[in-house]
């Protein structure tokens, strides 16, 4: 059962713009699949689905595709079409981005895999990223705002 709903999951992202759990949860249920939100949540979790920056701006689901040499240019896309603010405080970063696409910069963020990140939590539109120390965290800054060419 659990495979047939990734299967629908993985349709359903393709053939609509869906950006909310609950849109998923509610295409699923149209489909024959009785779930909650929870469990929506949990299935992304496993599918390693992220938000996405549409071509109308909008946020939607994606697949996180397998490694390739073309990742670091879709995550530094991602970074640039999302990111609003970037404030330093001793070894944390606050990052900012448009509203729902916090999640797709941590794991943009974490796709990277910078030495000086030891890792980021994602709300709805800030993103908490924690380096070794102060001065890596100075270095992932300038790292980020090179990629936005605010430098």
């Amino acid at each position: 059962m659990k495979s047939a709903r990734h299967e629908k999951i993985i349709e359903l992202i393709q053939e609509y713009d869906i950006d909310t759990q609950e849109e998923l949860a509610a295409r699923l249920n149209e489909a024959g699949f009785k779930v909650t939100q929870a469990t929506v949540s949990r299935d992304i979790r496993a599918l390693k689905l992220m938000k996405v920056a549409g071509k109308d701006g909008k946020s939607r689901y994606a697949i996180l595709t397998e490694p390739s040499e073309e990742l670091g240019d879709k995550y530094t896309r991602i970074l640039q079409d999302t990111l609003t603010s970037l404030d330093v405080g001793q070894n944390m970063l606050v990052i900012r981005t448009v509203p729902g696409m916090a999640m797709g910069v941590a794991a943009a963020l974490d796709a990277l895999k910078w030495k000086e990140i030891l890792g980021s939590i994602a709300g709805d539109d800030t993103v908490m990223c924690v380096a070794r120390d102060a001065e890596q965290a100075e270095i992932v800054a300038e790292k980020l705002k090179g990629i936005l060419k605010l430098c």
